[in-house]
């Protein structure tokens, strides 16, 4: 059986990975054989986790703790999720992946970024996706919008513990994000993500089906 394609979708908050996740899943659900997940999350131990590091009032816990978290919850992922569907011959699509950990936990929380990269890569045993879609938009815009997502959920405050932070750390994590970028360009793609929710769906779905039918995948509508 050929092995299965995972593709991720990154980026700041407020940069729409939801939205674009789902219009993604909606797009490929009818022609392909995929599996829409999260991260942290994605597993009953991994949701238990995400409660934990997005909960605001843990507001004492440490980077390290932190990034150790996530890394766990990773674990659990691949594990239960990852392997599992990549060995069947899916595509997976999952709303963030290590490349969060390196730009929120390294870039954004100042631990080391060799260190980060060292813990995911045992907590994965080194699965990384085939393509990750970047969406990228200005810090200040991206929480202004991620703030007002969370006033319409009903969500307290200014969302969750991480939205919550400054603008300082965000722009330290998009610094990230595109520095990843800079480094693996050819698995990460970059789409402006502050433009009108159409024409990234149209882009995204462009980069997608394209390096799809490189790798020889072939919808079930395709002739």
């Amino acid at each position: 059986m050929t092995r299965g394609f995972f593709i991720t979708i990154e980026g700041p908050e407020g940069a729409g990975k939801t939205t674009q996740a789902r219009l993604l899943y909606e797009h490929l659900r009818s022609r392909y054989p995929v599996v829409y997940t999260r991260e942290p999350g994605g597993t009953a131990i991994g949701e238990r986790i995400r409660a934990l590091l997005l909960d605001v009032s843990h507001t004492g816990m440490s980077p390290l703790t932190e990034m150790l978290l996530f890394a766990a919850s990773r674990a659990q992922f691949v594990a239960e999720v990852v392997e599992p569907a990549l060995r069947e011959g899916r595509l997976l699509l999952s709303e963030r992946y290590v490349d969060a950990s390196i730009a929120y936990q390294g870039f954004g929380r100042g631990l080391d970024v060799g260190q980060v990269r060292r813990v995911n890569e045992g907590a994965t045993r080194g699965v990384m996706p085939d393509l990750t879609i970047l969406l990228d938009i200005d810090p200040a815009l991206g929480l202004q919008r991620a703030r007002q997502t969370a006033g319409k959920e009903g969500r307290p405050g200014h969302g969750d513990r991480l939205e919550q932070e400054s603008l300082s750390f965000h722009v330290r994590v998009r610094a990230g994000f595109l520095a990843i970028a800079h480094e693996e360009p050819d698995r990460i793609r970059v789409v402006d993500g502050s433009r009108a929710q159409g024409v990234v769906h149209d882009e995204v779905v462009r980069l997608v089906e394209g390096l799809l039918r490189a790798r020889g995948w072939r919808g079930s509508d395709s002739s």
